[in-house]
């Protein structure tokens, strides 16, 4: 297994502020980090050091206080699957997750005449009373993330051959945003070490902050061998982004959405992290890419996983992630479907 960093890094700053070349050479590098290993590490983010300070020092405050005030705004009270989970209260691929952590997505009301059981997705968060500096700073960073995102998104529609604008009505007005703050507490040994279980995320991009602890791994399959777990230590003013399920299934398996997994720190140790996810609105399904011929002959065609079946209408296939995920919120919310 790898211990040094081994994924590229790309500066989004060629892409936002460079010259034609540099522009140039982003979106050739990121088209081919995209198809081989579908994670990489991001800076030139625009985002001052002192605001991400800020967001890991709030999130410590967090899960500093005390655990009936926590359990307050417990996800079992929101059928939008926000609020706080204890650790091991979260499953992946049928094991317990052991990390504590708060769901917050874009503060919207709920969805107007609803009947379709994913439009249950879209509601209000919920905060502690005892931290109110918690919103503030939670959702600007939300905001600064979405920035950099639809970035991404620029660049990857003229990776695969496609205008520039391509995924904007996508995206347009409100697509699904959604922030885990994570808190992943030292594990005794001879105790399981699944922080976080193998799995692919069910969104379009993931865009996520480590603090100082390591922990993540990432599957690698290119290369000569088995496939292989490598990790991803955290880099300073970087985030990791990883592609999600969502443009796996639109390129017909030319970008890779790739498993990964959380190992939970040693015994007296913690690890801090923030995910941010963004996906297309909750109604669009999206129509498969036309690639250009040569990547076209590339595609892979989607990974076909019995435990995790990929659609590509976004609410629904957000949904079935969230139900699988956490089981109390399906059982209280989602019984007619569950």
């Amino acid at each position: 297994m790898t211990t040094a960093a081994s994924l590229p890094i790309l500066d989004l700053s060629d892409f936002t502020s460079g010259t034609p070349a540099q522009r140039e050479a982003f979106v050739t590098r990121l088209r081919e980090t995209a198809h081989h290993v579908g994670f990489f590490y991001l800076t030139g983010l625009g985002i001052p050091p002192a605001q991400v300070e800020e967001l890991v020092q709030t999130a410590r405050a967090f899960f500093a206080l005390p655990p009936a005030q926590k359990q307050a705004i417990h996800m079992a009270n929101s059928p939008h699957f926000r609020g706080y989970t204890r650790a091991g209260d979260e499953i992946t691929r049928g094991e317990r997750d052991w990390r504590e952590q708060l769901d917050i997505g874009a503060e919207r009301a709920l969805w107007a005449g609803a009947t379709e059981p994913w439009q249950r997705l879209q509601g209000p968060n919920q905060w502690p009373s005892q931290l109110p500096a918690l919103r503030t700073v939670a959702l600007d960073w939300q905001d600064r993330l979405t920035n950099v995102a639809r970035q991404l998104l620029r660049a990857l529609a003229l990776a695969l051959g496609q205008p520039e604008d391509h995924f904007n009505d996508a995206f347009a007005g409100a697509p699904m945003l959604h922030t885990k703050v994570i808190h992943y507490p030292g594990r005794a040994p001879g105790a399981s070490r699944q922080g976080v279980g193998p799995h692919k995320d069910s969104g379009c991009l993931t865009l996520l902050l480590q603090d100082t602890e390591a922990g993540l791994q990432v599957l690698e399959r290119e290369g000569p061998g088995e496939p292989r777990w490598i990790d991803v230590p955290p880099l300073p003013g970087t985030v990791v982004i990883n592609l999600g399920e969502v443009l796996e299934i639109l390129t017909q398996g030319y970008l890779r959405a790739t498993m990964h997994r959380v190992i939970s720190p040693a015994s007296g140790m913690s690890r801090l992290s923030v995910a941010y996810f963004i996906s297309p609105r909750l109604e669009v399904s999206l129509d498969p890419i036309a690639l250009p011929p040569a990547l076209a002959a590339q595609a892979r065609g989607v990974d076909a996983d019995p435990l995790n079946p990929m659609v590509p209408h976004t609410g629904r296939n957000l949904l079935k992630g969230r139900l699988r995920s956490h089981p109390e919120v399906a059982r209280r919310f989602y019984a007619d479907i569950a």
